[in-house]
């Protein structure tokens, strides 16, 4: 597992820098991966995943491992990236990333936690301002051995060459020792953060065990093709070594034999549901979840895998169904009206909706689904309503674009055309695209009166700089 990453790789580097960026570069390569529903794509172009049924499980996991470490009123938060392969990570000390293949692939919630645990000891150890910090001290050390290699390579050119060469191995040796530093380094965390995981599990009352079977299961898979390695040359511990070590610090915990709760188990396994639905296909989902499986998981996979594939009016039977089984359960009211929605049906789609916002435990992600009903309804006696729950989303969520795109369209059946691009320009910026956000905010200012708060606003987006690139 890679658990503190870097995947932004410099347009340029420096010659004798290239060990030190081998070292930063990520493993994850950010693909756009479109999945809707809730699960729906955060921005355009980036391959972040929200739904509110799978964050609220994801904040329950965590909130306990986040007291145990001391990081309860940090806000920390956990993405979903769209990405088949198990995988989870850091890259600052306010998220933790966890593609959506970790989720699929961990059969229990203690097994899914376990890696939750070992990416909040990166947080809790501050493993990546340190880690910054070795970079940095590598960089300087490759800058004087390039200007002593390169003193070196420079006096061989008046010589018989023999300087030349020592200075180009001076380069090469220096290069290669700071790869290694700074690989042993990574290897330190990578462990520190096993035993930090262990601990902040047994002082929330949970088990190792869903911990120990996930790096157990890795190091069984790539065991034959670690043979032969250079285990200096790795970012982690060697997979026998390390299960090993982990081995004895989690059996030693207290709780090693506890189960995880049924009902915990239940969320979990609609989770998957959920996932393999929306990103499965059908054949897939049908064999997965076969119609002599009547448990609310496998009909709430095939309900979600219908409005998606098949007919919508068998779909919404289906959905029917679950909402019978469970009056109270947002989420099947918001699949419902998801379903409606996206097909063309914006009025029938209001109701279900509102009551998932009733009845949401955090219903932001709802609100700006339930917004865009109102819009999409073209009943001009919603306009109001639709701002006021939009406006009222985005004070939670407001990195939504999508949010800021239904809000303009409110604004516009109003002829609040201030307002309307103003939220077309927010939209713009949180999508990446500040060359539009910036033109839009320009025509926004002429609309407000000068001072005022819209117009502080997008002078604030006005005065955004755009980056080099092409559309930018």
């Amino acid at each position: 597992m890679n658990a503190v990453s870097t995947p932004i790789r410099a347009a340029r580097r420096k010659k004798a820098s290239r060990a030190v960026a081998a070292v930063m570069a990520g493993a994850l390569a950010l693909t756009s991966g479109p999945l809707h529903a809730q699960p729906r794509p955060m921005n355009a172009g980036l391959p972040v995943i929200r739904d509110a049924e799978i964050e609220q499980l994801l904040r329950d996991y965590t909130s306990p491992l986040l007291r145990a470490a001391g990081l309860a009123k940090q806000n920390i938060q956990v993405v979903l990236i769209n990405n088949r392969a198990f995988n989870a990570f850091v890259m600052d000390g306010r998220r933790i990333f966890v593609n959506t293949g970790a989720l699929m692939e961990s059969e229990t919630p203690n097994q899914i936690i376990g890696v939750l645990a070992h990416e909040t000891g990166h947080i809790a150890g501050g493993h990546l301002a340190k880690l910054r910090e070795q970079l940095a001290n590598a960089q300087t050390a490759a800058i004087l051995a390039m200007i002593l290699g390169m003193g070196a390579i420079a006096l061989g050119g008046r010589s018989d060459g023999g300087a030349a060469q020592a200075g180009a191995a001076t380069l090469q040796g220096s290069q290669e020792v700071l790869r290694r530093t700074l690989l042993s380094y990574q290897r330190q965390q990578e462990d520190q953060a096993d035993r930090a995981g262990v601990q902040f599990l047994t002082a929330s009352g949970q088990s190792a065990r869903g911990m120990y079977e996930t790096f157990k299961r890795f190091a069984d898979q790539i065991m034959f093709t670690a043979r032969g390695v250079d285990p200096y040359l790795q970012s982690h511990p060697m997979p026998a070594e390390r299960v090993a070590a982990l081995g004895g610090v989690a059996r030693a915990s207290p709780y090693w034999d506890k189960k995880d709760p049924p009902e915990l188990q239940y969320r979990h396994d609609m989770m998957r549901a959920k996932l393999a639905g929306f990103m499965e296909q059908p054949a897939i989902v049908a064999r997965r979840y076969p119609l002599t499986d009547n448990s609310l998981p496998a009909r709430y996979a095939r309900a979600i895998s219908a409005y998606r594939y098949s007919n919508l009016n068998g779909a919404v039977a289906q959905i029917d169904a679950l909402i019978a089984a469970q009056p109270n359960n947002p989420y099947f009211h918001e699949l419902k009206g998801q379903a409606l929605l996206e097909s063309g049906r914006p009025r029938e789609a209001v109701a279900p909706l509102r009551r998932a916002v009733s009845l949401a435990p955090q219903p932001a992600l709802m609100q700006i689904l339930l917004g865009q009903a109102l819009v999409a309804s073209g009943d001009a006696r919603y306009a109001d309503e639709a701002i006021n729950m939009l406006r009222n989303a985005l004070s939670r969520e407001p990195e939504v674009a999508e949010g800021y795109s239904q809000l303009a369209m409110a604004y516009g059946r109003k002829g609040d055309l201030a307002q309307a691009d103003l939220s077309s320009a927010q939209a713009a910026f949180m999508r990446g695209d500040v060359k539009t956000a910036r033109e839009l905010a320009a025509r926004a200012k002429t609309r407000f009166p000068v001072g005022s708060p819209g117009w502080v606003k997008a002078d604030d987006i006005v005065m955004v700089k755009p980056a080099s690139g092409p559309g930018r």
